[in-house]
């Protein structure tokens, strides 16, 4: 489990890239590469990190489900995931 700490700035940097993305988008295409550096660093899509929605895990994103292997792995075996039931043959 991630420690609230950096689900917050995870948080935080998801919001300042839907906030900041029709400007960025607008410089790009104009070509005024100075006002976008004046822009916080944290409003590019390029900090983000995909992370587990349950745990903040950071590693093992399974992006169809949107959660990590592990809290897949949990959730599919207690039968919260319909359609998918471990392999066995």
């Amino acid at each position: 489990m991630a420690k609230e700490s950096i689900k917050a700035r995870q948080r935080k940097r998801e919001r300042m890239v839907a906030q900041y993305a029709e400007k960025r988008e607008a410089l790009k295409a104009a070509g005024d590469y100075k006002a976008l550096d004046a822009l916080p660093k944290n409003s590019s899509s390029v900090r983000l990190h995909n992370r587990c929605q349950m745990t903040g895990r950071p590693r093992g994103y399974v992006r169809y489900f949107g959660i990590s292997r592990v809290a897949l792995r949990d959730m599919a075996l207690n039968g919260k995931i319909p359609g998918v039931k471990k392999a066995s043959w």
